[in-house]
Formats: structure tokens, sequence, C-alpha cells
């Protein structure tokens, strides 16, 4: 059996102690340098033990004063789920209504954007090319839970009523919905999530602390041609939320008398 991770050991042996009430909710654990010699690892080693169990919602980290006991939370699930989606809406609150969690949201749009070099290698277009830039801020119950920086490329919107994402006939429609209405047929979703810490507009904006662990997700919708349409910038804060993917699976047609194995010997 491979033997267990180091960090992984010490996460354990640091989360039995804070079951047991060595610390309590509130109390500050000891420095990074002083448990990485009580349990003989590197700092690294501990670090990771550390934010295994933020993750886990037994430890939280405050900007310069050290790791504390938490209050027990819950963390909402928000699903991520491409067929779902495919039911109307934008992704981002596909997820959010999976629990009827979101309330509220506020969005504001700026056209003609000129794209910045990462958005439109993400684009397929040029540095510069005009787009339309939407940042949404989602709440559920009345606290924050996720981020989202959207950009369109005017090329494929311009003129049209649904240029501004929430402002026409199909407001709020979601992007499946808003560019079919345009004759633009949306076919994959890609997305890729990374752990994060929360830069200081991100905690502003969220309410929680600078370098609290967040979860990014970069997404770009392609249509049928494989060309982008969208692409954003999701963030959403670890102490809130846990993330679920959820995927469908392709039925098989039944086989044909001729396609069916023959039980003869």
């Amino acid at each position: 059996m491979p033997r267990e991770a180091p960090y992984l050991a010490v996460a354990d042996a640091l989360r039995a102690r804070i079951l047991a009430g060595e610390w309590e909710i509130g109390d500050r654990l000891p420095s990074r340098a002083r448990l990485a010699e009580e349990y003989g690892v590197g700092r690294n080693v501990l670090q990771r033990a550390m934010d295994r169990l933020i993750i886990d919602g037994l430890l939280e980290g405050r900007a310069g004063s050290g790791t504390f006991v938490r209050m027990p939370r819950e963390r909402l699930r928000l699903i991520r789920s491409r067929h779902r989606e495919r039911r109307g809406g934008s992704p981002s609150r596909a997820g959010m209504r999976e629990r009827g969690k979101a309330d509220a949201w506020d969005s504001h749009s700026r056209a003609r954007v000129p794209a910045r070099e990462e958005i439109a290698e993400r684009l397929a277009i040029s540095p510069g090319d005009l787009c339309v830039n939407t940042h949404y801020e989602f709440l559920a119950d009345g606290q924050p839970v996720q981020l989202s920086d959207s950009w369109e490329p005017m090329a494929i919107t311009d003129g049209t009523p649904i240029v501004l994402p929430e402002m026409g006939p199909l407001a709020g429609k979601g992007v499946v919905e808003r560019m079919r209405s345009i004759g633009v047929v949306i076919e994959t979703v890609v997305e890729l999530p990374r752990p994060a810490r929360a830069t200081q507009a991100q905690a502003n904006l969220l309410g929680i602390s600078v370098g609290d662990l967040v979860l990014q997700i970069e997404r770009t919708i392609y249509d049928t041609d494989e060309r982008p349409v969208e692409t954003a910038d999701i963030v959403i804060p670890d102490v809130r939320r846990e993330v679920v993917y959820e995927f469908g699976v392709d039925i098989p047609q039944p086989l044909t008398s001729t396609e069916r194995p023959s039980n003869r010997q």
C-alpha cells in the first residue's frame, strides 16, 4: 500500500487535536514554524496541512494574524452541469438554482472595451478587438457567493438586440439562449478550475478576508464552428460554496437483431 502523504498525516493529527478540544473556536494555533518543528516536517508540508483543514472548514487564515479555529459553517453546494444548462439560463445561475438560493445579483456592462491580450487569446481574436465586458456579483440569502467577469466579442453581437447581456428582450437569459436568437448555436463549454487566494478587491466584494481560499474558474463557451463566443473568470469563495461537477451520460441505442450476440455454440 502507498504511504500516506506527509501533509495528510499532519492534517489528520491537527484535526484530531481540534476535535478533542485542545483549541477552542476562535483560538489561534501555534505558529507554522513551531508546529513544523513539533511534527518534524518542513514548513511547506505544514502549510499544505493547514490549507487542507481550511478547505475542510476547521480553520481560517487571517492575514497578518495567523490561523484560527473557525466557527462551523455550512457550505452550499453549487452544481455545475452542462446538460442542465441546455434547458436555458446562464451557466453560473444554473447551479445556484439547484438549491433555490440565488435570490439576487447585480451586473454592470461596458461596450466597446478593447480585449486584453489574455482575453483575446481565449476568444481567438486580436488584442484590442472590441468586446462587451460584464461584471456580475451574485447573492444567496443576502450573502455574496460568486463573482464573474464576462467578455463577448462585439464582432458577434454588435448591432443585434442582445449586445448587452442584461438589457434588451433577452436580458438575463444567459449566453445559450441569447446567442441562439441571432443564429449562433452553442455546443461546448470548457471550464478550467484553479484554487487561489482572494485578492483585496475580491475580498471586499465577497465579504471575506484577503488570502482566503477561492476557486477561480476560467470558462469559455464555443459554438458549433468551435468559435469562442464568450469567456469569463468566475470566483467562488471556498467558505461559502463547494463546487460539484455533474456530467450527463449518452444513453446507447438498443442493439439491432443483427448486432445482438448469439447464444449458439
